[in-house]
């Protein structure tokens, strides 16, 4: 099968597309024809060997840990079928004609392979942090980055519980927020002080996904570290916010995360679409950020 590995920690031009085996499905696991992989920040922070010390990884290795695809075979105790469409995390890498999986949950009906493969992470990430925050009906919950995959689907579920969601973003996607019924803010300079005129009242609770240095700003808006989460700055270990990272990879996360499309009408903005031969041009717009939407691999 074709896939793409890197031998050697380095830039995006270590990426090869490889002829390698097919793996075979183990206990539990089932073996998927990929259809279309999630493009992330830790694909490539692995390639370039910031996540070595922590995280090594053995070489070639294959990146991608967002799936989407049909299951082409089912190894012994696995729950799924041959001919499931199915989403989720791969355990042997997704940017591959093949991946190994256990961690899956039914794609949603009616949604692209491309949008399957953009849930998990996002809706992962976007739940535990809304979780952790104890958003209740009613608050106000500010979320830097909102118009990113993660802000935007957080935003999206906020406002389905009740919430008036103020989101920080750029000028080109202000208008792509308002729709949502997310009250739109210009980030950058000044951004505190149009928060503070955007907001009928006390924020409540502040997510920030984006990591552009808006942590004093949100401490000195909520006048107490308590209820401001990040996923992005490091500068939280300083100033001792909580900096959230990793999750729960399980198959009633995904379910739940299934629940917010098909329930709800959640929806990620996609971006690009990359066939998988161009992973490495992928992985440089993510690696570049502001991509528009998520970045995808259409594998077949």
């Amino acid at each position: 099968m074709r896939a793409i590995t890197f031998s050697a920690y380095g830039g995006p031009d270590v990426l090869q597309l490889s002829e390698v085996p097919v793996p075979e499905p183990g206990p539990g696991q089932v073996r998927l024809a990929v259809r279309a992989a999630g493009i992330n920040p830790i694909d490539w922070k692995i390639r370039n060997g910031f996540m070595q010390q922590n995280f090594q990884v053995p070489f070639p290795h294959t990146p991608g840990v967002e799936v989407a695809g049909v299951v082409d075979s089912v190894g012994e105790g696995a729950d799924f079928a041959v001919g499931d469409e199915v989403f989720g995390w791969s355990e042997t890498g997704a940017y591959a004609e093949y991946a190994l999986a256990k961690t899956l949950a039914p794609k949603p009906a009616g949604i692209s392979w491309a949008d399957a493969a953009a849930l998990p992470v996002a809706g992962e990430t976007a739940l535990r942090i809304l979780g952790l925050l104890e958003v209740r009906e009613g608050e106000t919950l500010l979320i830097h980055g909102a118009s990113g995959t993660v802000g935007r689907f957080a935003a999206q579920v906020a406002i389905a519980q009740g919430l008036t969601v103020i989101g920080t973003a750029g000028s080109r996607n202000l208008d792509d927020l308002q729709s949502l019924g997310v009250v739109p803010v210009l980030y950058g300079d000044g951004w505190l002080d149009r928060v503070r005129e955007a907001a009928s009242g006390p924020v409540d609770a502040v997510f920030d996904a984006a990591g552009h240095g808006v942590l004093p700003g949100s401490v000195e808006l909520r006048g107490t570290k308590d209820r401001v989460i990040t996923i992005a700055d490091g500068a939280a270990f300083e100033l001792d916010i909580p900096f959230s990272s990793g999750g729960e990879q399980s198959r009633e996360v995904l379910t739940g995360i299934a629940g917010w499309v098909t329930d709800r009408g959640v929806r990620i903005a996609q971006g690009k679409s990359y066939p998988l031969a161009e992973a490495s041009a992928a992985q440089i717009e993510s690696e570049n950020g502001h991509p528009g939407g998520k970045l995808t691999l259409a594998v077949s």
